[in-house]
């Protein structure tokens, strides 16, 4: 796969068999259904619970290959893993609380609105309980007491987009934010129009699909310029295609971040490419991280930001992705 040569720190995780575990979840705290991949050897170690919490909205998919790397991660390391989700800052705040009473042996955290999150880490960590974070907030990770954090370098994945569309002489780009005041997704268009100074930011309802595709019709029809519509999740760019279509527009589509459906997209030339993060990664590199920390005290990262991405897939490589996206780890 064709990568950016930025720093990057190697995780190497393998890949081992689920168990069944217990695990809350935001819709209802029922056992997760892990599935089986079969083979393999559970971690003779004692039995510790760990909370992922994340800013996960319901229906969006990049997040259940998010939880699918930490449930694997889980049944490699012998790990209780107890998965919650709220969108809502100040309702993610509050399951880090009940993390915290639960007494839980480590936290991972994304960091999408750090300043509604602060006062709570302060809590987990004041309890010595060991804070890693992913996905969002990697340049605030540190100040919130995480030992590490596990995701991509959003501004420079925002500046690859613009390197590239600029190569390719697009001139007039939409940055659409699905979530107002997410640093990742500002972060995201901020690097785009660093490259790309003609860039336009388009704000919508990510959680209404409807509202995401009539608002971007709109801007379409109205932008007569816009040479470039850019989805910043799998899901958003899905619909921004159809809202292509409706506006008879002629911009092209780009992205970030991956799934199957998306994969196919690129694979039939439908959208350019996109970035992706590897989300996979990001669930397992953050419970595996915890765990090692729990039995060793070791610190995964040496206190910088584990990279898993920006990895850039297109024309020339999205047919291999698409196998991996179609078994859910990409």
């Amino acid at each position: 796969m064709k990568k950016f040569s930025w720093r990057t720190t190697v995780l190497v995780a393998a890949v081992v068999p689920m168990m069944a575990l217990s695990a809350c979840s935001s819709t209802g705290g029922k056992p997760a259904d892990t599935g089986n991949v079969g083979g393999g050897q559970v971690a003779t170690t004692d039995r510790i619970k760990i909370a992922l919490i994340t800013h996960a909205a319901a229906g969006d998919t990049f997040w259940d290959i998010v939880r699918k790397g930490a449930e694997e991660a889980s049944a490699k390391d012998n790990v209780e893993l107890l998965y919650t989700s709220d969108p809502e800052a100040g309702r993610q705040a509050q399951l880090i609380q009940q993390a915290i009473d639960q007494k839980v042996d480590g936290i991972a955290v994304t960091l999408a609105k750090p300043e509604a999150l602060k006062d709570v880490l302060k809590k987990a960590a004041d309890a010595g309980i060991p804070i890693v974070s992913l996905n969002a907030g990697e340049g605030v990770s540190a100040q919130l007491a995480a030992f590490t954090h596990f995701g991509s370098n959003e501004q420079l994945a925002g500046q690859a987009v613009g390197t590239r569309l600029a190569a390719e002489n697009f001139k007039h780009p939409i940055c659409v934010i699905q979530e107002q005041g997410h640093v990742g997704l500002e972060a995201r268009c901020a690097g785009v129009k660093a490259k790309v100074p003609g860039t336009e930011i388009l704000y919508v309802d990510g959680k209404d699909m409807t509202s995401v595709q009539s608002t971007a019709t709109a801007k379409l029809q109205a932008s007569k310029d816009a040479d470039v519509i850019i989805g910043l999740g799998a899901p958003i760019t899905l619909t921004l295609l159809k809202s292509v279509t409706d506006a008879g527009s002629s911009a092209k589509v780009a992205s970030f971040d991956l799934n199957a459906d998306l994969a196919q997209k690129i694979v039939d030339g439908a959208v350019l490419f996109t970035v992706d993060q590897q989300p996979w990664l990001q669930g397992y590199g953050a419970v595996d991280a915890l765990w090692q920390n729990k039995r060793g005290g070791f610190s995964i990262g040496g206190g910088q930001p584990v990279l898993t991405g920006p990895s850039l897939v297109d024309k020339s490589n999205a047919a291999d992705v698409l196998k991996f996206a179609k078994q859910g780890i990409r």
